[in-house]
């Protein structure tokens, strides 16, 4: 058997990327929102209105999608031609926002489905078939959009419903990378895997301690699958549990002996100040995608960061699911980025 082949699955869960494989290059596009938080200079695109010049704010999201991936084009100065693949996600029914986005790029797609942790779920999967070969270069997406999500899995924005403080505000905007051998980007060393947890929560509105669990559970099974510890991270980031599920995570992991209170952060508490009014904080596939394809690359490509962990968390309900009473599932997927040649 190849010796590569022997030293990729570490685990059950977790893989080696033994190739030199790289973020090439990323882009975010976001909405108005967004562009108002603490890390607006690092936005690639930024709309001043949440329809994004759409009719509709599918149509909207449809466009931050393909405005992300086409100012990643532009930036890695090649061609829809040049990418073999494109691994994308959203969260509305059928990934109709990564279906219509695939049509108009006329790239060959893997549709994925993950959640909120569909950033990381694309990623992780756009490493290994590079890793092995399968493909040249693929381009991880995803996207969300705050009247969106309340429409499918809420009430439409003009209900005017109101939310307990542990509700969450789902991040309008897209993310993309270019994943490919070689470069000068931050490149991805290892992937865990995460597995499905459910802790019987059934409020769509406490999205965080739902989702908390799912990724104490991958963050432990990356550190125990790799010897890694939290000091061996300049960074550890999750990817949408805000205020209500960050505490938690850091107390779970403290009781397995991890300390994480030095370089542990969240996305969904990092895109937005305090005072923006979105209650325990950011949510969505955006909330971890545009915060590491701007944010988190920018500060790996300065030498700012060395070595970060991505924990993308995801919360698997359904319209129906939640209507006929059932708890949420949920899931998170962790992704090694390093910096250096």
């Amino acid at each position: 058997m190849d010796s590569k082949k022997q030293t990729a699955r570490i685990s059950r869960q977790t893989w080696h990327f033994a190739e030199d494989v790289r973020v090439q290059a990323s882009a975010v596009s976001v909405g108005p929102k967004e562009g108002e938080g603490p890390l607006s200079s690092y936005f690639d695109q930024i709309h001043d209105d949440v329809y994004v010049g759409q009719q509709t704010w599918e149509d909207a999201e449809r466009k931050l999608m393909e405005d992300a991936v086409t100012i990643l084009l532009q930036k890695a100065s090649i061609k829809e031609q040049d990418v073999d693949v494109i691994l994308a996600g959203d969260l509305l029914n059928q990934n109709i926002t990564t279906n219509f986005t695939a049509e108009k790029l006329e790239i060959p797609l893997m549709g994925m489905y993950g959640a909120c942790s569909t950033s990381m779920l694309t990623l992780a999967t756009a490493a290994a078939l590079v890793n092995a070969g399968y493909v040249k270069k693929a381009i991880a997406a995803c996207s969300s959009h705050n009247a969106t999500a309340e429409r499918q899995y809420r009430y439409p924005t003009e209900y005017g419903g109101q939310k307990p403080p542990s509700a969450q505000w789902t991040v309008t905007g897209a993310g993309a990378g270019l994943v490919g051998i070689g470069g000068k980007g931050p490149r991805i060393t290892y992937a865990t895997m995460g597995k499905v947890t459910d802790m019987g929560i059934k409020d769509p509105f406490d999205m965080g301690s739902a989702m908390a669990p799912a990724a104490v559970s991958t963050i432990h099974s990356h550190f125990q699958d790799t010897g890694r510890t939290p000091k061996d991270y300049d960074l550890i980031v999750t990817g949408d549990l805000a205020a209500v599920g960050y505490p938690i995570v850091k107390e779970l992991m403290l009781a397995q002996g991890y300390a994480m209170e030095d370089m542990y952060n969240d996305c969904g508490l990092m895109i937005y100040y305090p005072e923006q009014e979105v209650f325990a904080g950011g949510s969505g596939c955006a909330s971890s995608a545009v915060v590491t394809y701007s944010y988190i690359m920018d500060q790996i490509n300065r030498g700012l960061l060395k070595r970060v962990l991505v924990c993308a968390t995801g919360a698997l309900l359904s319209p129906i699911s939640y209507q006929q009473g059932n708890s949420i599932p949920c899931i998170a997927h962790a992704v090694a980025f390093e910096g250096g040649a």
